[in-house]
């Protein structure tokens, strides 16, 4: 039995859009597979990404941990130097201690010296100042003389004569005798007390040992520097 060509056209038509159907289902297919390809890659690149964060978070955490273990260290440093300089200060307390007491000590030391060169000048100048400058005078003594409301203390003081003129002799004791020390004893006595006593003067310091800077300052200012062993 044959087929009437309305049917197969029918049947033709219906075969198209089936075919028609298939191929946009298949396009469809396609545009999915690509897009799933395309999420599979985006999320490796997101996989990847998160790598390479947990690696540099890794980093960090083990930079931060390097650092606590060095600032624990500097801690325990700091500790440490903080212990040392309480030991050293301890030490510095107890040095100073031992140096007041030593500058105790020197100064009784010095006081006995000190009187005792004074009985020696006491001796010795007078016979000095006459042989040597043509000054008679009977006794030094110690003196402490008012100036400007308060008091300057001298170690040998003494008033005679040379040729018929007052002389005023101001004098001062130490061991030893430095450049500074005529200086200074020019400064605090001698220039004070001749402006008081308002006398020819005469500044004299008297030791155990002169050393030649002790000299030559005594020299320009116009003092004189007396070993106990002179005469």
């Amino acid at each position: 039995m044959g087929i009437s060509a309305e049917l197969y056209e029918f049947i033709i038509k219906v075969v198209d859009e089936r075919v028609r159907e298939i191929k946009v289902t298949r396009e469809e297919f396609d545009r999915l597979v690509r897009t799933v390809r395309e999420l599979a890659e985006k999320i490796d690149q997101l996989a990847e990404a998160q790598r390479r964060t947990e690696e540099r978070l890794n980093k960090l955490a083990e930079a931060q941990r390097r650092t606590e273990e060095r600032l624990n260290e500097l801690a325990k440093r700091v500790d440490q130097l903080a212990e040392a300089q309480r030991r050293t200060e301890e030490r510095l307390n107890k040095l100073v201690e031992a140096m007041d007491l030593l500058r105790r000590e020197v100064g009784r030391l010095s006081d006995t010296i000190g009187f005792g060169l004074e009985d020696i000048a006491r001796v010795v100048l007078p016979g000095w100042l006459y042989r040597h400058l043509g000054v008679e005078v009977d006794e030094l003594e110690r003196r402490f003389i008012e100036v400007d409301g308060g008091e300057i203390e001298v170690n040998l003081y003494g008033e005679g004569v040379r040729n018929g003129e007052k002389i005023v002799v101001v004098g001062e004791c130490k061991s030893r005798i430095y450049g500074r020390d005529v200086e200074q004893f020019y400064r605090r006595v001698y220039r004070v007390v001749s402006r008081v006593v308002k006398t020819k003067t005469i500044g004299i310091l008297f030791g155990y040992l002169v050393h030649p800077s002790a000299q030559k300052k005594a020299e320009e200012l116009g003092l004189y520097v007396v070993a106990s062993y002179q005469r």
